[in-house]
């Protein structure tokens, strides 16, 4: 899944949640995310359908770089949730060759239920949304920190 010489790059941000993927991707300048789909998971332990989906997505969309949602505990350790964020990165990994960098994803969900409610999205309606924009914050977590760091370069 290597190449695209000449081509723009995206990273894409994944929310990996036990029933669903919430997928963002960047532009094509690295500054903002976009929430484009989540992903159905109709078993926990079964991968194969949303990895294959993931591999659709890299090659239309062009990613070279995968940001996935670490979801660290609020006293900064990993449960059995970031275990098996940490086992999905893995196979991640394996099956496209991308590089994949953890992000702590603590309290995405909550800044995407806030940013919702703040949007007027009835609670009813906001279930179906949260993992996308979840992605997005990740995502968006992660285009910010490497813009900061690449200004921090010129600084020095």
């Amino acid at each position: 899944m290597e190449g695209y010489k000449g081509e723009s790059m995206r990273i894409m941000g994944l929310d990996f949640g036990s029933k669903t993927v919430g997928v963002a991707i960047s532009d094509s300048l690295l500054l903002t995310a976009q929430g484009i789909e989540i992903i159905e998971r109709k078993e926990e332990n079964k991968l194969r359908k949303t990895l294959a989906r993931l591999e659709e997505l890299i090659v239309e969309y062009k990613v070279k770089e995968i940001v996935l949602g670490l979801p660290k505990n609020m006293n900064d350790t990993l449960g059995a949730r970031a275990e098996l964020t940490i086992d999905f990165k893995e196979k991640l990994e394996r099956r496209t060759g991308l590089p994949v960098k953890l992000w702590d994803e603590r309290l995405t969900t909550v800044a995407a239920d806030k940013a919702m409610m703040e949007a007027g999205i009835r609670r009813e309606h906001r279930k179906e949304h949260v993992d996308r924009i979840a992605a997005c914050f990740i995502l968006q977590g992660y285009l910010d920190y490497r813009k900061n760091e690449e200004n921090n370069l010129w600084i020095r």
